[in-house]
């Protein structure tokens, strides 16, 4: 009796010790699961109509296309028999399981800032996903860059790794959002002019440039004068990452699907840290206009009509906008970004908010391709881009004509 008591107390205690286990576990995989959403892991991982995380979905770059691996625990064709060391290699110093120099489309020079904690986690999360068998295509670089050792020269001037420091002059909510958007969230990598060689210009940081391959630009998220989060309060930034809309802007274009995949689904508090670390970034001087551009009343006298005609009843005669659902043009930052690519593509092509749990049925912009000229859609960007406090340089018909065949996204 006393032997069959002893071994159901120790049968008890170690079933207690193992569901201690699985509850420790299921909190880090949770976290991960959390942290890869955060990171906006699965859009770039997941192929269009694809399995999740499965891989397959083509990354263009300059320099040709980078097919994206499979991160599912398929141990012939994903990540099954790595273990949490390799992967936090592959994010901490962009080497990949064989030591083999990963290229920046993993934008690793930002996720060399995740903690070993956070890299466990999402791996952990990763490796509980559904096993999927999806074989990984080979690069489709051009030659010199698909030679890939020439990544340890690349890697000498463009890539300092180390975690995440915290600021000790700074609040928790400023260093937790500074981790998201220079780590884990990786914004520079689109909020950032790149040099020749795809290296990210960092300083200043989150400046804004044009996205490679996908022509959008990608606005300066400092405070300067005017353009970038010049008159953005921290609940309008939020707004913006959790719903797509606010009353400064709507997402679209690119940001949108960052929106919808990701960062909708953070939590208020780190929307908050994000709000209160870029509304902290140093202003730029304001962009001077190009003042040896010729002037062309008529030409914007054109675009004004055209704005009377086909805008002004959503965005107002004094571009101010209408609440939430038609966004401002007097001082937004895509308005007056320096190519002026983004209000001729979503002019071109419409624009469209992501569909998010807090603004489920978006307002759209309609296409006015079929409608409108080059020499019209040029004449009512510049307009745009020039009217009311507005003093960006006019747009002609050849660059709307660049970008009429851009595919959208």
């Amino acid at each position: 009796m006393t032997h069959r008591i002893l071994r159901a107390v120790a049968s008890f205690a170690l079933f207690a010790v193992a569901g201690s286990a699985l509850a420790v576990d299921g909190n880090q995989i949770e976290r991960g699961r959390y942290l890869s959403l955060a990171g906006d892991c699965a859009s770039c991982h997941t192929a269009k109509g694809g399995k999740p995380y499965a891989g397959g979905r083509t990354v263009p770059t300059p320099f040709g296309n980078i097919p994206s691996p499979n991160l599912t625990p398929d141990k012939s064709t994903g990540i099954g028999d790595w273990t949490a060391d390799e992967f936090y290699q592959a994010m901490h110093d962009g080497r990949g399981k064989d030591g083999q120099l990963l290229y920046p489309a993993f934008p690793f020079t930002s996720y060399t800032q995740v903690t070993r904690v956070d890299s466990d986690a999402i791996f952990a999360y990763l490796q509980s996903l559904p096993a999927v068998h999806s074989e990984n295509r080979d690069n489709e670089l051009r030659f010199p860059y698909s030679m890939r050792r020439l990544m340890a020269g690349w890697r000498t001037f463009y890539f300092t790794k180390g975690e995440f420091e915290a600021d000790p002059k700074q609040s928790t909510e400023w260093n937790r959002g500074a981790y998201l958007v220079k780590g884990l969230g990786h914004c520079n990598d689109c909020h950032s002019t790149r040099n020749s060689l795809g290296a990210t210009v960092d300083d200043p940081r989150l400046a804004g440039g044009l996205i490679p391959i996908q022509d959008w630009y990608a606005p300066d998220l400092s405070t300067q004068a005017h353009g970038g989060l010049s008159g953005w309060t921290q609940r309008d930034i939020v707004d913006l990452l959790k719903t797509g809309r606010s009353a400064r802007g709507t997402a679209f274009g690119p940001m949108a699907e960052v929106v919808r995949e990701s960062t909708q689904h953070l939590t208020d508090e780190d929307l908050a840290s994000i709000a209160v670390y870029l509304r902290s970034l140093p202003a730029r001087p304001e962009q001077k206009k190009d003042d040896s551009l010729p002037s062309r009343p008529m030409f914007i006298a054109k675009g004004q009509k055209v704005y009377a005609d086909r805008c002004a009843t959503c965005h107002g005669d004094s571009g101010k906008g209408k609440g939430d659902a038609y966004p401002p043009l007097d001082g937004n930052s895509s308005v007056v970004e320096p190519v002026g690519v983004n209000a001729i593509r979503v002019v071109l092509s419409g624009g469209f908010a992501p569909a998010t749990k807090g603004n489920p049925r978006p307002y759209s912009m309609p296409p006015f391709s079929q409608h409108l000229s080059d020499d019209e859609v040029a004449a009512v960007v510049s307009y745009i881009r020039q009217a009311w406090s507005n003093a960006a340089n006019p747009v002609s018909a050849d660059d709307v004509r660049t970008y009429r065949s851009t595919p959208g996204g």
